[in-house]
């Protein structure tokens, strides 16, 4: 799966690719891409992953549990969930009904708890303990696709092997026309061609600081965002 996006934004595109059809992005496309970036980066200079975890199992285990909730609330169940069950050792021989009672806040409390368990008890058995580092080993394990497996890998290793798209970067990469796709994998692939390389995770934080601050899913605020004149949408929304 990983295989499938290049690590590479700057490569020129091959021949086979120039027969299929696939284009780089244009230079105005990439210069607007990149003053985007570079007002993100002026308004959120601090922001960082906002999930609170101590090691890169708490991480994937905080990860998992985001999906469909908020971060906040995350944070308001793993103290506990973490006190009880420190690490994978410890997920994987849980109790799982035990288990599920700690993270039923967060909903999909049955199928997180299945997917954490049988992580845990694939980094114990496959990987010695430890979260694996690369992408092709992340995929490996039970609950984990690209969104967990980008932000475990960026955030626990400082290893950068895509772009986190949740369902903030999802929506404003829309609305700034940096794709025209709404699938995540998709999503991903343009904006990696866009963004330099050691920016990726940045750019996935930032976006997801100003999807929450101001352009909001229901009414974006764009008579107050920093960033109007760049975005392709606002005139909707002003209007």
């Amino acid at each position: 799966m990983a295989s499938d996006i290049s690590a590479n934004p700057e490569q020129k595109p091959t021949a086979k690719a120039k027969r299929t059809g696939k284009r780089s992005p244009s230079k105005a496309i990439k210069q607007r891409s990149l003053a985007i970036y570079s007002l993100l980066s002026s308004l959120y200079p601090d922001a960082t992953c906002s999930l609170n975890y101590q090691t890169p199992v708490q991480l994937l285990v905080a990860t998992i549990l985001s999906a469909q909730c908020t971060d906040e609330r995350v944070n308001k169940v793993t103290p506990t969930l973490f006190e009880r069950f420190p690490d994978a050792v410890a997920l994987a021989g849980c109790d799982r009904s035990e288990l599920e009672s700690l993270i039923r806040s967060t909903g999909f409390f049955r199928n997180k708890a299945k997917n954490i368990q049988a992580a845990c008890q694939m980094i114990v058995t496959d990987f010695e303990g430890e979260v694996p580092q690369e992408m092709e080993q992340l995929l490996k394990l039970p609950g984990v696709a690209r969104k967990t497996a980008n932000v475990v890998s960026a955030h626990a290793y400082g290893n950068i092997q895509g772009v986190t798209v949740d369902t903030h970067v999802k929506r404003l990469s829309n609305r700034w026309k940096l794709t025209k796709s709404d699938k995540p994998l998709q999503i991903e692939r343009d904006l990696m061609a866009l963004i330099p390389q050691p920016e990726w995770e940045n750019f996935s934080i930032r976006t997801i600081y100003h999807g929450r601050a101001v352009c909001k899913a229901r009414k974006p605020l764009c008579e107050i965002c920093e960033l109007a004149h760049l975005c392709p949408s606002a005139t909707k929304y002003l209007n």
